[in-house]
C-alpha cells in the first residue's frame, strides 16, 4: 500500500488548484531517490523552504531503469514512495513513467521547480517549460558531494575488495 501522501497526477491537479485559491505557493522537486542519502535530505529540505507546499515527482521503476540501467531501481517505487512520505516536510508524492517531468510541470504549474546544485538555472532541462507558464527555477540543497550512482560504485568496489581478500 502506498502512503496517504501519494497522489495521482489528476488528484494533484485538483489539490494544487485548491491550494492556489488559499494563496499557497507550490514547490516541485523530482528524482529517483533510489538510495536515500544526506544529499537528498538537504535538497528536499531546501526545496520545502522555497514554498508552502512541496510536491515530489518520483521516477517510477520503469523510468529509473530507462535512465540508470537494468539493475535499477535498488528500492522499488512503493518503498521509495513510503520513504519519501515519511519525511515531514514533503507534502505530496507522485510517480512518473516519463524520462522527464515536463508533462507534470505543465499540468501542475508549480511556482518553483527545484533542482539540486549539480544544475544551474540555465542548465535545468525543463527550464523553458517552467518559464513558459511563469514559474521560477530554484537551485537548492548546497554543494552536491555524493550521488546514489557514486554510492553504488563505492559498494561494488568494497565488495570487490572483500572477494579478493577471500581468495
Amino acid at each position: 500500500m502506498l502512503s496517504n501522501k501519494f497522489k495521482t497526477r489528476e488528484e494533484l491537479v485538483n489539490i494544487t488548484q485548491e491550494l492556489r485559491k488559499e494563496g499557497k505557493t507550490i514547490a516541485f522537486a523530482n528524482g529517483g531517490f533510489d538510495l536515500l542519502h544526506i544529499g537528498h535530505i538537504r535538497y528536499l529540505k531546501a526545496a520545502k523552504e522555497t514554498a508552502d507546499i512541496l510536491i515530489i515527482a518520483l521516477n517510477s521503476d520503469k523510468s529509473l531503469k530507462a535512465l540508470k540501467g537494468e539493475k535499477r531501481a535498488i528500492i522499488d517505487e512503493d518503498g521509495r514512495v513510503k520513504l519519501l512520505s515519511a519525511i515531514e516536510y514533503i507534502d505530496y508524492v507522485t510517480l512518473f513513467d516519463e524520462l522527464t517531468v515536463t508533462e507534470l510541470l505543465l499540468k501542475l504549474k508549480p511556482d518553483f521547480h527545484c533542482k539540486g546544485s549539480d544544475y544551474t538555472e540555465e542548465t535545468v532541462p525543463e527550464r523553458a517549460t517552467v518559464l513558459s507558464y511563469g514559474g521560477k527555477i530554484a537551485i537548492v540543497g548546497g554543494d552536491k558531494v555524493r550521488s546514489t550512482s557514486l554510492i553504488v560504485e563505492d559498494i561494488k568496489e568494497r565488495q570487490g575488495g572483500k572477494e579478493a581478500e577471500r581468495q
